[in-house]
């Protein structure tokens, strides 16, 4: 047995099988890193094993993992997104039978608002964490580690004898400059293709369809701007990182926020390059110019719909109108303007569809790349609790929403691909909809299929024939074609 107090394993990854190969880029694994740090500063020993980096013939078996797994600490988390929460449940059943005296927690997003529905329906996984981390996993560990039990762990979803439970979250931190910085030492910095960056945690927009400011209880805080460019210059002394990627939704909160970040960048000599995710109402000619002097090389917008029913209906907070304006004065400021859409709404009228189509033909036309993704269901979303337990949402093995993919698909023009000896993996996401809705759709033949056709018409999918030089979703969809300034515009 490990030495360590806990083995954390982090199961995130970017891996998309293609006809003609293997897409597959690492990413910093961040949000395990904190929690390593957090541990380490209470004095506790983590085993971290960073899943991205290991090489398999089938890296997405049971077995493979396991064996990665070999010679554990008393305490095996398994941190994982959604996408990777059906492979990451029967991981840990082979873990459960090759160590059956450990305690087995299920760590990271992928679980969240079905825990306690995880424990009901798979009894080898003992704990599920929810919410900010740092404060939960000191606990865990120094109660596991003292014979305590962790009925009153605050964070923690557990068995309390034949029932299960889920206990409050714990306090968040707003001041996120106490966190300890990610422990960069448990990782060889230069073995990863995409280097991101927390600058904030949480989003206090209501989207409906938005699985990632509930996590955060719609509450958001940030890191100052001395702590943001201290690990930049960190990243860039350590590895040469000279692109990062401000990969929270909420970096650009004002203009005072983000005028002043940029004028601090400045004032440190540092010579880099950074992408960041905008909000179409909080974005304005100013904010674009101070990002664009100081090295923002490319702007990210979640538009989602063009027509104004559907950006009502949602809680998105600003009109198609918005979207016009900012995004044609950004198109002249920056390398390159993301746009990404959403199409498939339960109660998208093709009215409503081809409104978007009409905003989609005429931001390309302006030179911003779009970025069109099929509705995800998640269960933490309120559109999936409006929607929840309608008879019209089913599973289509051929077209998964495009951040759903579990590794064992093969994506090609016409949709995707699954071979027979790992079809099993598609029975067990159909035996559990409740915990697994982020696969399914809402309205196959009548909402999704029509829609896509007409999208494939106007180039935002391949069709079956053609190639996969087709726009589509940037990360499970046929890939984008080679861009020219790829050098300083590689995607993390």
């Amino acid at each position: 047995m490990s030495s360590a107090d806990i083995t954390l394993i982090n199961l995130n990854m970017l891996y998309l099988r293609h006809m003609d190969g293997v897409e597959r880029e690492r990413h910093l694994p961040l949000g395990p890193l904190y929690l390593c740090a957090a541990l380490e500063r209470a004095g506790l020993e983590v085993d971290f094993r960073d899943y991205q980096q290991h090489e398999a013939d089938d890296l997405f078996s049971a077995a493979a993992i396991a064996d990665f797994c070999a010679d554990p600490a008393p305490i095996i988390g398994l941190s994982c997104m959604a996408n990777l929460l059906p492979f990451t449940i029967l991981a840990a059943r082979e873990l459960r039978g090759r160590y059956p005296d450990r305690l087995i927690v299920l760590g990271g997003v992928g679980g969240k608002s079905v825990e306690l529905d995880i424990l009901r329906a798979f009894p080898w996984i003992d704990v599920v964490a929810h919410g900010e981390g740092e404060r939960t996993i000191v606990e865990m560990v120094q109660a596991h580690r003292s014979g305590r039990p962790l009925a009153d762990v605050q964070g923690l979803a557990l068995r309390d004898g034949d029932e299960v439970r889920l206990n409050p979250p714990q306090k968040r931190f707003t001041d996120l400059d106490t966190l300890p910085k990610p422990a960069f030492h448990h990782i060889d910095l230069k073995a990863y293709e995409g280097y991101g960056m927390v600058t904030s945690r949480g989003c206090p927009y209501p989207c409906t369809f938005c699985s990632v400011a509930p996590v955060w209880n719609h509450e958001s805080y940030s890191r100052s701007f001395d702590s943001l460019i201290d690990e930049m210059k960190l990243l860039n002394h350590e590895a040469g990182v000279d692109l990062f990627l401000f990969q929270d939704e909420f970096f650009v909160s004002s203009k005072k926020h983000v005028v002043g970040f940029c004028d601090a960048l400045a004032r440190s000599g540092l010579n880099v390059h950074w992408k960041a995710f905008g909000r179409i109402n909080l974005t304005d000619e100013e904010t674009m110019e101070a990002m664009s002097r100081t090295g923002c090389v490319e702007l990210r917008y979640g538009i989602e719909s063009g027509s104004e029913a559907v950006l009502k209906r949602t809680l998105k907070g600003f009109s198609p109108e918005q979207s016009v304006e900012v995004v044609s004065e950004a198109v002249k400021r920056f390398p390159r303007v993301d746009a990404f859409f959403v199409w498939g709404f339960p109660f998208e009228t093709m009215e409503d569809f081809y409104q978007t189509l009409f905003q989609m033909i005429s931001f390309r036309l302006m030179g911003a790349r779009i970025l069109p993704s099929l509705l995800c269901y998640l269960p933490q979303t309120r559109i999936y609790e409006e929607y929840r337990g309608d008879p019209h949402f089913e599973f289509c093995p051929d077209l998964l929403p495009e951040y759903m993919l579990t590794g064992h698909e093969v994506c090609h023009p016409s949709g995707i691909e699954i071979d027979d000896e790992h079809r099993w993996l598609f029975d067990f996401i159909t035996e559990h909809p409740q915990i697994f809705p982020g696969f399914f759709h809402y309205d196959v033949e009548g909402n999704v299929r029509p829609k896509l056709e007409v999208l494939r018409e106007h180039g935002f999918y391949a069709r079956p024939e053609e190639d996969e030089g087709t726009e589509s979703c940037g990360a499970h969809s046929p890939r984008q074609a080679p861009d020219p300034r790829r050098d300083i515009l590689t995607r993390p």
